[in-house]
């Protein structure tokens, strides 16, 4: 099993009619630089040390029974990792990454279900500091 598509030698996608009868449509196949320079613009991503600081705080709050479920959303505007307590709920907090804010305020924020905003910043691992606990002296 590969991952190309069956192709006829004349490099057109074969026609099947088995997916004619159930319903669906072949997949079209674009080229990836006729994608980067399409006029829609590429949604915004969190880069991969971006989302291992959030992963590392995931996986902490997740061993303490806090989190349970989370969503990833790439958006045209800003990319946004949700958490949630229960996956049918609305997420408890939000970590935003908003390019155009960059310059101003800090691209990264975290909201709560509020829609408060906790913190925000031009560094992601000082942002996500608001999840740190506050250790209390226990007598």
């Amino acid at each position: 099993m590969t991952d190309q598509p069956d192709l006829p030698h004349d490099g057109a996608p074969a026609s099947s009619d088995n997916s004619s009868r159930s319903g669906t449509r072949a997949a079209t196949v674009i080229e990836l630089k006729d994608y980067r320079q399409s006029p829609d613009p590429l949604p915004v991503t969190f880069h991969r040390r971006e989302l291992d600081a959030i992963l590392w705080v995931y996986g902490r709050m997740v061993g303490e029974g806090e989190w349970r479920d989370y969503a990833l959303d790439h958006l045209k505007d800003k990319a946004v990792f949700s958490v949630f307590k229960r996956s049918g709920e609305l997420p408890l907090y939000r970590i935003e990454k908003n390019p155009k804010l960059a310059a101003k305020q800090g691209a990264f924020s975290v909201v709560n279900t509020q829609g408060t905003i906790l913190k925000r910043g031009h560094d992601l691992k000082q942002v996500l500091k608001v999840f740190d606990k506050v250790l209390k002296l226990v007598e």
